[in-house]
């Protein structure tokens, strides 16, 4: 087949994340069974506009803040060389409303709309530019089927009024040979590891202002925090204010080998976020041997099963939050017994597993596509 992907980013863009890891690791598994797979996205700064990468053929057009606008005419371009199998559409923030225009078999995959969260992220104009945007996906994408990556997320569909008889749940996963699938050795002093983009939604000050709580009654705890972000300097500022940042360390951007390495020696990995699409962070950690304490929120609330890889707190609730790490860190069979459950945990999600998944349902779309053809 010849698969047509769009997506504002590839895997090398450094503002990509959980949905460029999604769509990567599964679709260079299509390519690698003989499908040619083209990725249609924004350009990168000192990157080829055409690249190959695993199998996948990336064209890179157009900047990142407008690279939507550009969208129709790059496929009018591409369809009037090649004839694509099925056109799949990873809307993500800003839709690319494709069923407007694309005439091929049509597939979304979407791990979570923004809805409300959007405004703790932008500012009031281009929050309301997608909330808007993700507003109409209802009025032009209510026919489409999609892929989404939890339950949370197909309850947001519903919630939305899309129509979701032919939406199919394909989770996150993970490389699980590059992991240790295993509980190592931790560090001497007791660790809580935060892992991610440095965003304000993500709430990684309720971490912070916790982790202070958690200082009073374990002094030799440490905090870990591994990512980039533009809400860095603000998360700085806040543990000097609150006299703890000796305790804390910032690592910035860290490489795969490390952040496995860092990631293993944790006690448990900490998730405050409001919303995700499913939490790939989350089944990173436990595949490393370390259970997540995470909040129960949408998509993070599928990603982590409660009482064998981690455990849930209400989101916000500082103190319910200190009192879960303090209760697992002064309780050492309790925690070598969930740190054990996450690893059980880890072994259940897989790329080639999601991957079939997906080809699997590229089949079932062009299929039923070609029935509907043959009806009319």
């Amino acid at each position: 087949m010849k698969i047509l992907v769009i997506n504002w980013q590839c895997i090398k863009n450094p503002f990509g994340g959980g949905a460029e890891v999604h769509l990567h690791e599964i679709f260079k598994r299509i390519a690698s069974c003989g499908h040619s797979v083209t990725l249609l996205c924004c350009e990168i700064d000192n990157e080829p506009k055409d690249e190959v990468i695993d199998g996948i053929e990336i064209l890179r057009r157009g900047s990142r803040n407008t690279f939507n606008f550009g969208v129709r005419k790059e496929y009018d371009t591409l369809v009037k060389s090649y004839k694509y199998d099925i056109v799949v559409d990873d809307v993500n923030k800003i839709p690319f409303y494709t069923p407007r225009y694309v005439k091929e078999p049509l597939l979304g995959i979407s791990h979570h709309f923004f809805g409300t969260s959007i405004f703790k992220e932008a500012s009031i104009i281009a929050g309301l530019y997608v909330y808007i945007a993700e507003y109409f996906m209802k009025f032009v994408y209510n026919k489409i089927p999609f892929v989404v990556v939890s339950e949370s997320t197909l309850d947001e569909f519903k919630s939305k009024g899309f129509n979701t008889s032919d939406y199919e749940i394909i989770y996150n996963a993970i490389s699980q040979e590059e992991y240790p699938m295993n509980v190592l050795e931790k560090y001497n002093n007791p660790t809580f590891t935060f892992f991610g983009r440095l965003k304000k939604y993500k709430s990684i000050d309720h971490l912070i202002l916790a982790f202070k709580n958690v200082l009073k009654q374990i002094p030799n705890a440490r905090l870990e925090i591994l990512g980039k972000g533009d809400y860095e300097a603000q998360l700085k500022s806040l543990c000097i204010d609150l006299g703890i940042e000796e305790k804390v360390k910032f690592y910035g951007f860290i490489n795969n080998e490390d952040k496995i390495k860092l990631l293993s020696k944790s006690h448990l990995v900490v998730n405050t976020s409001l919303k995700e699409g499913w939490g790939i962070t989350n089944i990173e950690a436990n595949a490393c041997g370390t259970p997540v304490i995470s909040a129960n929120s949408p998509g993070l609330r599928d990603s982590v099963k409660s009482g064998l890889s981690g455990e849930l707190y209400e989101y916000g609730n500082i103190d319910e939050l200190t009192e879960i790490l303090i209760k697992y860190i002064l309780n050492k069979e309790l925690l070598d017994e969930i740190s054990q459950g996450a690893v059980k945990w880890a072994t259940e999600f897989s790329w080639d597993n999601s991957a079939k998944k997906m080809l699997d349902k590229i089949n079932k779309v062009i299929s039923n596509n070609i029935k509907i053809k043959n009806k009319s």
